[in-house]
């Protein structure tokens, strides 16, 4: 018994031989190309994302200017506010939804009702 143990621990020793420099030359390069990698990703990640987030901001600003572009088409449609008013009572709703009801369907009241009970 006494062998195996002298013999295992010796085999122990010669497993935990300390790599050569030409073995860690090449793991330092290794290592190197993976962080130089991973630094490259995350600068294309990051261009990537500033170019989502100005597309982001321009797709807003179109649809905030298309948004601001209706308003004023709705806003220069005459309207009779008789009609407003006998829709918002007539279909207990808002004023304001009934304005713009029949804001959308270009003042024709007989249209704007019949959207609204659809």
């Amino acid at each position: 018994m006494g062998m195996q143990g002298e013999g295992c621990g010796g085999g122990g020793e010669e497993m935990a031989v300390e790599p050569s420099s030409k073995d860690l030359q090449q793991q330092s390069k290794a290592l190197d190309k993976l962080t130089d990698r991973v630094v490259d990703d995350r600068q294309l990640d990051s261009s990537r994302v500033q170019e989502a987030m100005a597309a982001l901001a321009s797709s807003k600003e179109a649809d905030w200017n298309a948004m601001r572009l209706r308003e004023k088409e709705l806003a220069a449609v005459k309207i009779n506010q008789v009609d407003v008013d006998i829709i918002a009572n007539e279909l207990e709703l808002d004023k304001k939804v009934a304005e713009r009801t029949l804001r959308e369907h270009k003042g024709d009241a007989v249209a704007a009702i019949r959207y609204l009970l659809r």
